[in-house]
C-alpha cells in the first residue's frame, strides 16, 4: 500500500499512514470527497492534464515578478507559502503587504494567505497551516484542489474573466 508503514510490534499490528497521505484523507474526510470536475471554464478538449496546465498557467502569470515566486508545480512552488500570498496579492493588493513577507516564515505566510482567500475570495478552508507546514514539500493534489477552489471562487466574485463559451 503507497503511504503506509507497518507499525512496530505492541501497537495491534495496524498500519500507519504517512503525513502527506493523513493530509489529504483530512481534507476529503472534511469535504466528503475530492473535487469534481475542473474549475469552471477551464475546461478544454485534451483531459485533466490540459486543465492542470491551464491552471499552472493561470497561477504562474498571475504571480510573475513577485520575488521569491516561480510557479513550476503545484508541490515545491507552494512550499513557503510565499505563492500563496502573490497570488492573493495580485487580486487583492491592499490585503497586506508582499514585499513584508519572508520566504522562512512559512506559517505566517500561509496563515496569511489562507485567511485573506477566505475572508476576501469566500474560499474554504481546504488546506490546513498546521499540515503544511509540517510537509516539507506540500502534497500536489492537495494544492492542486484548494487552487481550483481558489479559482472557482474568483470567478464567482467577478475577479476572474473567462471566455464566453
Amino acid at each position: 500500500m503507497v503511504g503506509l508503514k507497518p507499525r512496530p510490534e505492541g501497537t495491534g499490528g495496524r498500519l500507519r499512514t504517512s503525513a502527506r497521505a493523513q493530509g489529504r484523507s483530512a481534507i476529503l474526510e472534511k469535504f466528503g470527497g475530492a473535487a469534481k470536475g475542473p474549475a469552471p471554464h477551464l475546461k478544454r478538449a485534451g483531459g485533466t492534464a490540459t486543465v492542470k496546465a491551464m491552471l499552472l498557467e493561470w497561477c504562474r502569470a498571475r504571480t510573475r515578478g513577485y520575488q521569491h515566486v516561480d510557479v513550476q508545480n503545484f508541490s515545491g512552488s507552494w512550499g513557503s507559502g510565499l505563492a500563496f500570498c502573490a497570488l492573493l496579492h495580485s487580486f487583492f493588493p491592499d490585503a497586506f503587504d508582499f514585499t513584508a513577507l519572508e520566504p522562512g516564515a512559512r506559517r505566517h505566510n500561509f496563515t496569511l494567505a489562507f485567511t485573506t482567500a477566505e475572508e476576501r475570495a469566500g474560499c474554504p478552508p481546504l488546506l490546513e497551516v498546521e499540515d503544511m507546514v509540517r510537509m516539507p514539500v506540500p502534497d500536489a493534489k492537495c494544492v492542486y484542489t484548494y487552487l481550483q477552489e481558489l479559482y472557482r471562487c474568483l470567478v464567482a466574485k467577478g475577479l476572474v474573466r473567462t471566455r464566453q463559451r
